[in-house]
């Protein structure tokens, strides 16, 4: 059992692991049951098999051909049943796995789409990959090659301690003597070798992670010239797993031939104690001659078992994992009311074009006392205070308000607050203290689903999809018709690009969109803004990496996209927020000044410093 079981350690509770992992397994109780009873069919047979040497050997003593011919003939067919046994085990084990890791893997995704941001923020993308690959894998691999192997060899270990006891007791007692040899190696090499799978399975998500890592950057890897360092990089992190390793096989490695040794002294020392005993006349040639099988054969269960048993506890440490990555808590809601975007009829074609180029419409409110109240987009911090992390205040006592409509600009040096600001909005994060209103409504009684429904984003990195560009901005709504989708990109002034396209709407992008340009991309961000018809836009540095001219384009589609609706933007060219309704200067969490343009200019302050900079640098 090689592969990627080796990579591991031992589970932390193994009664409470193994108890979640069986409940699973209940998904597929009645193919469990079945396996359960064709793997003691499949052992039961293979061990009176062994056993049916001794009356067939009696009877050629006897001279018995007629009993001879019989008893074979009956061995042949409990041998039969025992292969065919084995057989349909293995079948049905593997569909029955193939649920019980389907169910795993559905349940672990859909907890981790459910998991807060913070989540992200302290965990490697590695480590969650690993937990969909590495640790499931090991416990599909475990239950398909192991779990079904480790009954029948359980099986086959105690029923042959049943039947060598009945065949001759003396002679056992020299072979559970060595069995017990084998068992205190076995549990002394276990604990030797814990320490070093467990730094092996460490290493593994430290280079599954760092593979992920320089995999996602390779552009920024190239740019820098760094493969070599980062090829140095690999290498220390593959001695360490290659060290790690090695030093864990070396022990898990040697059970098998010491266990190999020991049965050959045993089966060397029963033969001969046997045969003396034979010949004195203490014990009949036939029960001899199964009961040398049976110790020949009592090395293979025991070898399995050895080796499944450390198997198994890999893919229980795999399964540890995972659940405990299943135990973190999702992100907590609380709210109670919700939003309702009402729809426009077919008919309405002209009016829904207008509707979406003047602004929101159309959206209400759905309080808990089952009133409904028109959506207006109106957005309130009240003395509001955060920090990402415990000890730590990125926010101070924030207030400031985007009356429905209006267009409200960030800007300010990096680390002052900006996104922070706009992550609050979309309640990606709670706040420590204050509190953050739309339409009145305190954020935390909304429900969040709801509330991020009603707010678009475009993003300064922009991330699309694997599939058609119709996909792509249709993932804003995902039940938006063919021509919502037409719609949302004539207002993102993306339609006369998309057309040009071979297969237009249709056409294929790759992840990230590495076929388009960077304006291209941000068009389409804008556009899946767009068919989602929001209140409330949120503008994130969007075009700080397109050139002058794929600017202008970009602003036009977002000057439409803007229009009538409320509007937060964060600046990194000052040309764009001339028209803001309002212009808030951040440091430190503050907001140090606010005004419109000319105001700002006019107070000669830290925003007139920030323009006469990009005034020069034009």
């Amino acid at each position: 059992m090689a592969g990627r079981g080796d990579a591991r350690s031992r589970p932390k509770d193994l009664g409470r692991t193994f108890g979640r992992l069986l409940r699973y397994m209940g998904h597929a109780r009645k193919r469990m049951l079945l396996v359960a009873v064709l793997v003691a069919v499949a052992g039961i047979g293979a061990l009176l098999g062994t056993y049916m040497i001794k009356p067939v050997v009696n009877a050629v003593g006897r001279g018995d051909w007629d009993g001879f011919c019989r008893l074979v003939a009956l061995t042949a067919a409990i041998y039969a049943a025992a292969v065919a046994s084995s057989w349909a085990y293995t079948q049905v084990m593997v569909s029955a796995a193939q649920t019980v890791v389907s169910d795993i893997r559905r349940d672990l995704f859909d907890h981790i789409v459910r998991m807060p941001l913070s989540y992200f923020d302290r965990t490697r993308t590695g480590d969650i990959m690993s937990g969909f690959t590495n640790d499931v894998d090991t416990v599909s691999e475990a239950l398909n090659n192991g779990f079904a192997s480790m009954m029948q060899a359980a099986i086959q270990t105690f029923g042959t301690l049943i039947l060598l006891l009945v065949l001759d007791w003396r002679l056992t007692l020299v072979t559970l003597a060595c069995d017990a040899i084998v068992a205190l190696y076995v549990r002394y090499s276990g604990r030797r070798s814990k320490r070093l799978f467990a730094a092996q399975q460490q290493t593994l998500g430290e280079l599954d992670g760092y593979v992920e890592e320089m995999t996602s950057g390779q552009k920024v890897v190239k740019v820098f010239g760094h493969e070599e360092a980062n090829l140095s990089g690999f290498r220390r992190l593959n001695e360490r797993l290659r060290e790690a390793g090695a030093g864990a096989q070396a022990y898990a490695l040697t059970m098998v031939p010491t266990t190999v040794a020991i049965s050959y002294t045993n089966f060397a020392i029963v033969s001969v104690a046997g045969a003396l005993m034979a010949i004195q006349g203490a014990a009949d040639v036939g029960s001899l001659a199964s009961y040398l099988v049976f110790v020949r054969q009592s090395a293979m269960p025991i070898n399995q078992l050895t080796q499944l048993g450390s198997f198994m506890l890999t893919a229980l440490a795999g399964a540890e994992r995972v659940f405990a990555l299943l135990d973190e808590p999702e992100e907590a809601d609380g709210g109670t009311v919700t939003l309702e975007q009402v729809e426009v009829a077919d008919d309405a074609r002209a009016a829904a074009d207008a509707r979406m180029a003047a602004g929101a419409a159309g959206w209400q409110w759905h309080l808990a006392d089952g009133s409904t109240v028109p959506l207006a987009g109106d957005v309130r911090f009240e003395h509001v205070t955060f920090g990402y992390a415990p000890g730590q205040t990125v926010l101070e006592d924030l207030s400031l308000y985007a009356k429905p409509g209006q267009k409200i600009a960030f800007v300010g040096s990096t680390g002052a607050g900006k996104t922070t600001i706009t992550n609050l909005i979309n309640r990606f994060y709670d706040i420590r203290g204050g509190r953050i209103t739309y339409d009145g409504i305190d954020l935390r009684d909304i429900e969040k689903p709801a509330l991020r429904g009603s707010i678009g984003m475009v993003l300064q990195d922009t991330h699309l999809f694997a599939g058609t560009i119709a996909d792509n901005i249709r993932f804003g709504k995902l039940d938006a018709t063919d021509e919502e989708v037409r719609r949302a990109a004539k207002v993102a002034n993306a339609d006369s690009f998309i057309s040009r396209l071979p297969k237009g709407y249709e056409t294929r992008i790759t992840q990230d969109g590495a076929n388009l340009s960077a304006g291209q991309r941000q068009l389409l961000a804008i556009a899946r803004a767009a068919v989602s018809d929001p209140p409330v836009l949120i503008l994130d540095e969007a075009t700080s990496s397109v050139d002058t001219r794929t600017e202008a384009i970009i602003t036009r589609g977002m000057d439409q996209l803007m229009a009538g609706r409320t509007v937060f933007v964060i600046a990194h060219r000052l040309s764009t927020v001339r028209d803001a309704n309002a212009i808030m200067v951040l440091e430190h969490g503050r907001i140090v000044e606010r005004g419109t343009h000319e105001e700002l200019l006019a107070q000669r302050g830290e925003y007139w410093q920030l323009w006469a900079g990009t005034r020069e640098l034009d």
